[in-house]
């Protein structure tokens, strides 16, 4: 089966080279956000080509040269990146041995490939090796090889043929020694010293809603003074937004201070956003106008009566990306034979849709700009970074042919990136007389997860929607369920269950920005579903590990009870409760298949409720299928997992009519190192399935079993995100608890 990434990029040429030093050159479409994903596709390619991995270099993500795959998202980087570069050394590696096996004179089965060296199988005379009897990829490649389509039936088996007895432990990545020793260069590091002109520095300053009224004399005013500040290259104005240019970063800070602390109090842009009551989101969320969909609706025939029901509705606020780096970008006009081109430096999670969204915006055609991809602080989700490089870009046309680099600062980085959506989540579900589930309606209500670049007829750039001449705002949409959907995902529970429906409310407003943000809306639909699933079981006086493996269906039942049944292994969950437990501790389980495709995850959480809740210890048990690199994916998985746990125990955003205004840390609290529990984290044996991500797979499972743990230790159900002791108290206080029954 052709992998889909090779489908439009089919040549070996587009994926693979030799360097002029004779390493080779491996090219992805999917970029490195600090996830690593650029060593496991080094190993992967090192692997089929029979190569140490220190002669791999994979080549920073270009416009110029990359393959096109799109967005780097849905932990799908080893799945279709992987899959396609195994398969294009899979082909060079046996296109190699073919003409090595043509050159002697033999079968292609007498020619063996060791340490990049092709040679006939048996022994060689006198332990020596010629030019003749040995050759390498550099010798034997051809032009006419580069341009060949790559068959991906050489790779099928590849796995288990090569070497299976090598136990040796997986290299390190290459990049972790200068990123903790500081010496790694970042996007933010960058200061273009081979350009022809100095690199200058630049700020957009804009409202903190995306529209607004501008005060006129207030600006009129700002204007005149930062024209004549020392140091200032340039002002420009335009529509709602006011850009600064300067020579110096310390300069430009100083502005930024004065500016910023001008738009708190008022000055400049009059806003009036719509903000929904933060105590009752749902009810705004039903109130708007609304796109339905029915995600599923099966129904199978049951002659089992109702004996229990459970009906409850959870929700989450809108959540913000709190990147401790701040997104940042460089971007250069310069003056060519074809006319304006446009290069743009940039941490995005998408190169190719920036570049398709910039050329919009900037009206130039798609191949007079370039995007490349250099590595920033990390970000799981759309957060400003695309948005930066149209700051950059807006900038630099002000001075042509130098470089100009443009940082957000913490207030714009926490105010200006698009939010999570909030969502609310309804359940109501039934048992039958003898204790299976026979009913499960799942409606989800909540804004589309996706306004990134590169998906519609105008760009879906901050910038672009608040000049002088504005391009419409885009309103947020799901994915496609075939690619796991948005609000909806995971909202089909993974249970055995004969009637199931799913409805899914789009709701058509958007008076703050929203987007994706890691795992999309499974985190709070498996919140929902798995807190029922405790719930079910505890009316029916049945364990919650129990009551789950009785729900598995046949289909992957085997993949789905190993990481439930290793993970409570793990956590010794079968074993009597500790007698020594402080007052308020308490455990729970959860359970999910990440978008129902993706990778299993099983968690189970302890806890202690006291002033707040203290997590203490943390158990994961996944099922990634084929696992490249070991480390990076429980570097991953526990990655998840504990930003979940920030989602679940801190994060909510604080809005008002005039924008974000939990812009610094004080008004956005994360979850900090001295929060952070001890985790175990185990891997299953996978070699036999492909390869799933790992990367946002543990966060529905994690915010669930925190939920379950808290009932665990104190007796009540808290179905509102985040469970500060404000939201605990509310629940305990609440005169309207979640609608629980047992029929006679």
């Amino acid at each position: 089966m052709t992998p889909e990434s090779l489908k439009s990029q089919p040549l070996l040429r587009q994926w693979l080279a030799l360097g002029p030093d004779g390493r080779v050159q491996a090219f992805s479409g999917k970029v490195d956000l600090g996830q690593g994903i650029s060593h496991a596709l080094r190993l992967i390619v090192a692997e089929e080509l029979r190569l140490p991995p220190e002669q791999i270099d994979m080549v920073p993500a270009s416009t110029l040269f990359s393959p096109d795959e799109a967005v780097t998202s849905g932990s799908l980087s080893v799945q279709h990146s992987g899959t396609a570069l195994r398969c294009a050394a899979a082909h060079w590696r046996e296109a190699c041995r073919q003409a090595m096996a043509q050159r002697l004179g033999v079968a292609s089965e007498e020619i063996r490939c060791e340490g990049g060296q092709f040679m006939e199988a048996g022994p060689v005379a006198n332990g020596t090796f010629s030019e003749w009897t040995h050759a390498s990829y550099a010798s034997l490649s051809t032009p006419a090889m580069w341009d060949s389509a790559i068959e991906p039936v050489h790779a099928q088996a590849a796995r288990a043929a090569h070497d299976p007895t090598n136990t040796a432990p997986a290299p390190l990545r290459p990049d972790v020694a200068a990123k903790v020793l500081g010496e790694f260069e970042y996007i933010h590091d960058r200061v273009m010293p081979g350009a022809s002109h100095p690199m200058c520095h630049g700020m957009v300053f804009r409202p903190g809603t995306l529209s607004a009224e501008l005060i006129g004399h207030e600006m009129q005013a700002l204007v005149a003074a930062l024209q004549c500040t020392a140091g200032v290259l340039q002002v420009v104005h335009d529509g709602l937004l006011l850009g600064v240019l300067t020579e110096t970063e310390h300069v430009l800070s100083q502005i930024a201070r004065k500016v910023e602390d001008g738009a708190a109090q008022g000055q400049f842009w009059r806003c009036e956003a719509q903000v929904p009551d933060p105590l009752d989101l749902p009810n705004w969320l039903k109130n708007q106008a609304l796109d339905t969909t029915v995600v599923a609706d099966i129904s199978a025939p049951t002659q089992s009566a109702i004996h229990h029901r459970v009906s409850a509705e959870f929700q989450r606020p809108f959540v913000q990306h709190a990147s401790v780096g701040l997104c940042c970008a460089l971007a250069q006009w310069s003056e060519q034979p074809s006319g304006q081109h446009l290069e743009v430096w940039t941490h995005s999670q998408g190169i190719y849709n920036l570049r398709r969204d910039l050329a919009l915006a900037f009206d130039v055609p798609l191949q007079r700009v370039q995007v490349s991809h250099v590595e920033g602080a990390g970000c799981y989700g759309h957060n400003g970074a695309d948005d930066v490089a149209w700051d950059a870009a807006w900038l630099a046309q002000q001075v042509p042919e130098r470089p100009v680099r443009v940082q957000w600062t913490r207030q714009a980085e926490l105010g200006h990136a698009p939010l999570a959506p909030a969502m609310a989540v309804r359940i109501d579900a039934a048992v039958g007389e003898a204790g299976q589930l026979v009913h499960w309606t799942q409606t989800v209500w909540g804004q589309g997860h996706g306004t990134r670049p590169g998906r519609g007829k105008t760009p879906a750039l901050l910038g672009a929607w608040q000049t002088g001449q504005p391009s419409p705002v885009t309103l947020a949409v799901n994915a496609a369920m075939a690619v796991g959907g948005g609000s909806e995902r995971n909202a089909q529970p993974p249970y055995d269950i004969p009637c199931v429906k799913v409805l899914n409310h789009r709701v058509l407003n958007m008076p703050f920005r929203v987007s994706a943000m890691r795992a999309l809306g499974a985190p709070v639909n498996v919140l929902a579903a798995e807190s029922v699933m405790d719930e079910l079981a505890q009316g029916l006086s049945q364990d919650p590990l129990a009551f789950r493996l009785a729900h598995l269906p046949g289909v992957e039942y085997a993949r789905q009870a190993a990481v439930l049944q290793e993970v409570a292994r793990m956590a010794g969950w079968t074993q009597p409760k500790p007698t020594d437990r402080p007052e308020g501790w308490g455990r729970g389980l959860a359970f999910a298949r990440y978008k129902n495709t993706g990778a299993f995850c099983a968690v189970v959480v302890e806890l202690v409720v006291a002033e707040k809740v203290k997590l203490h210890k943390l158990w994961l048990a996944a099922d990634v299928g084929h696992v490249v690199d070991a480390d990076g994916a429980i570097n991953q998985l526990e990655g998840g997992a504990l930003q979940a746990a920030s989602w679940a125990l801190c994060e909510a955003a604080q809005l008002s009519p005039q924008g974000v205004t939990s812009n610094d840390w004080s008004r956005y609290p994360i979850l900090k190192f001295s929060d952070m529990p001890e985790v175990t984290s185990n891997l299953m044996p996978g070699d036999s399935h492909p390869s799933l991500g790992a990367g946002e797979c543990s966060a529905g499972p994690t915010c669930a079993a925190i939920a379950n743990a808290i009932f665990d230790a104190i007796g009540v159900r808290v179905r509102s995100m985040p469970f500060t002791p404000d939201n605990l108290m509310r629940a305990i206080d609440s005169d309207a608890p979640a609608h629980s029954s047992t029929l006679p």
